[in-house]
């Protein structure tokens, strides 16, 4: 995987590239969108709490397909106040903070008005790919 972030470009707001080029015949994996609901059926109360607990999950499906942080090529998130984007960016910066900038992945953060339970405030979603 190669990160693109054109000079050509405003740099990305945080620990993301602008787009992401994979390998051919890379193996991919997608996982679905990731609420903060823990093992146990609890749900944190904060954002940050929450984003974390995303984040959690989204490392539990990678290792189940061999993979980790690093081979993240896409993350998209959608928060339900602009108050808690610093919060899933800074859980997305402790997610990604080992990955060397030249394998960061392209990410999208959308406000959105709720999810299916209103004690949600974060939900993440992740592509990753490998050869």
């Amino acid at each position: 995987m190669k990160s693109l972030t054109p000079s050509t470009l405003s740099p990305p707001f945080g620990r993301y590239a602008h787009g992401v080029e994979l390998p051919p015949g890379a193996r991919i994996v997608r996982t679905s969108g990731q609420l903060a609901l823990a093992a146990d059926g609890s749900v944190p109360a904060g954002a940050l709490d929450q984003a974390r607990l995303c984040f959690a999950n989204i490392a539990v499906i990678l290792a189940e397909a061999g993979m980790g942080p690093d081979a993240v090529v896409h993350l998209s998130a959608w928060v339900t106040d602009r108050a808690h984007m610093a919060h899933y960016m800074a859980a997305r910066d402790e997610f990604l903070a080992w990955v060397p900038a030249d394998r960061l992945p392209a990410s999208t953060l959308v406000i959105v008005s709720g999810f299916t339970r209103p004690e949600f405030l974060v939900e993440v979603e992740a592509m990753a790919a490998q050869r």
